[in-house]
């Protein structure tokens, strides 16, 4: 097939009559409830093909529900011809930009560990000396990639995935302890690093070769909303990197990926509201499908801000949530709603609906109720989960659909171990506290199932860098120190 429409998994509400290409065809059911009978032809990149009514169609992976995503997953893997693109790798094994393949912390692993050993899986490699900071690790190809505050300023590193070496490091230089993660682009062959300072760097990914740079301060005007400096991983999409200056005119901006030239600037609106500070949040976008609307959402200073995905437009906006001091968690995106949160005591949470009227509030949460410091949000079969309060971790499950909180850890010794990062895979969180432990959870509905825990070594103290979960393996960035464990269940 040299053409495959978007289609609109909302037009399919009756069954339609399917060709054979499995033994058995599927009903397949979206986030929104609405069930299309269909055959699976493949995976192309982040869309599921299906054949109906004898022609082929690709929409989001992700708005499916997660059983059917994964099962989709499973063919694939099963048969590896089912890929329909030669350049994407197998489903499981890439963790290509922040937060995922999906870019919602959701690995696309299956057949990992259920249960933890004591003392936890087993260690495969540990590699030092990657510099100073907070950034996570993406995992493609061969590769591993990640940022670090090292002699001479800040780095990209490319660390060999089998045994953790490093390949090369490329100085980008601006200092401070980073916050951001690296981006890949697996056309282009090149990797994307922020630093504190607000340097946007592109080298090639098999040399570290420089190829531009730009200034989020100097070349748009940029701001922080606080002084703990630019902490976003930017996003490829398509010809564009995606990324948020914070400027009065350049909020978010779109650049060409592979020369850095200007595709778009999208500007704050001038009534965000009254809470927050101007300037950029220490958050990073979430590429969504909202009502057939792609959108980029981010958290910016002034709380949540999404513009239309072609062009920079702002599409609405959402003040009441942001905080003074730092405006953090990625928005939980489930059809029309959308779930974000911030801390500092004075955020809170709030449950929207997005229309084509604007943006309506379904239910807000003090910061009593809930709010998540800067760990960040899942969403697994409508359901969110994530750590509760600033400052502290205790974990919990939201129903999406109603926004009624289905169970909430109430625990003085999970709220000791500090905030927590959450990760999911094979329908487990991976919750990790800022003491340096690490807990294996079930991801249910049905309460609070610890499955296994252990401590991270020699790391005690601001443990906050998300965990990476690829090919089997559980990364874990510890300042300078990265860790290999294996969590595959292959023993």
């Amino acid at each position: 097939m040299n053409f495959l429409p978007r289609f609109p998994l909302a037009l399919l509400l009756f069954f339609l009559p399917t060709v054979w290409l499995w033994s058995v065809p599927r009903v397949w059911t979206d986030i929104q409830g609405r069930r299309v009978k269909g055959d699976f032809e493949g995976l192309r990149g982040d869309l599921v093909v299906l054949r109906v009514g004898g022609k082929s169609y690709a929409f989001p992976l992700v708005r499916l529900i997660a059983s059917d995503q994964a099962y989709a997953r499973s063919l694939v893997a099963g048969n590896p011809s089912k890929s329909l693109s030669g350049n994407n790798l197998r489903a499981t094994s890439a963790w290509p930009r922040w937060r995922g393949p999906d870019g919602n912390g959701v690995s696309r692993e299956m057949g990992l560990l259920k249960q933890w050993p004591s003392g936890g899986p087993p260690l495969l490699w540990t590699t030092n000396n990657l510099g100073k900071g907070y950034s996570s690790v993406i995992v493609i190809h061969d590769r591993i990639y990640t940022l670090g505050l090292a002699s001479g300023g800040t780095s990209i590193f490319a660390l060999n995935r089998a045994d953790g070496k490093v390949v090369w490091n490329s100085l980008i230089r601006g200092g401070g302890e980073v916050n951001g993660t690296t981006a890949y682009d697996s056309e282009a062959g090149l990797v994307y690093g922020l630093t504190k300072s607000g340097n946007l760097a592109c080298v090639k990914a098999a040399d570290g070769g420089p190829v531009w740079q730009k200034n989020f301060g100097r070349d748009f005007g940029g701001k922080m909303m606080s002084g703990w400096g630019y902490s976003e991983s930017p996003l490829v999409d398509g010809p564009w990197l995606i990324c948020s200056p914070g400027a009065p005119d350049a909020a978010i901006v779109a650049l060409d990926k592979r020369r850095g030239d200007v595709i778009w600037r999208a500007p704050f609106p001038r009534d965000m509201g009254k809470k927050g500070k101007d300037g950029a949040g220490y958050g990073s976008i979430a590429m969504v499908n909202i009502g057939n609307s792609k959108q980029y959402v981010q958290m910016t200073g002034r709380g949540l801000l999404s513009v239309d995905a072609s062009t920079g437009k702002p599409l609405w906006h959402y003040n009441k949530i942001a905080n003074g001091t730092a405006n953090v968690p990625t928005a939980v995106v489930h059809g029309d709603l959308v779930f974000a949160s911030t801390g500092y005591g004075d955020g809170g949470s709030a449950l929207l609906r997005i229309s084509r009227s604007g943006v309506h509030e379904m239910k807000y949460y003090s910061a009593n109720q809930l709010q998540n410091h800067h760990g960040g949000m899942v969403l697994l079969d409508g359901h969110v989960y994530g750590g509760h309060g600033h400052n502290k971790g205790e974990p919990f499950c939201l129903d999406i659909r109603t926004g009624r909180i289905v169970w909430k850890v109430d625990d003085n010794d999970v709220r000791k171990m500090g905030s927590a990062a959450v990760t999911c895979a094979d329908g487990h969180l991976y919750f990790r506290f800022q003491n340096g432990t690490m807990k294996l959870v079930e991801a249910t509905p049905r309460g609070y199932k610890e499955k296994g825990s252990f401590q991270i070594p020699n790391d005690r103290k601001n443990s906050w860098q998300h965990p990476v979960v690829a090919g089997g393996k559980l990364y874990l960035r510890a300042q300078n120190v990265l860790h290999c464990y294996d969590v595959s269940g292959r023993g």
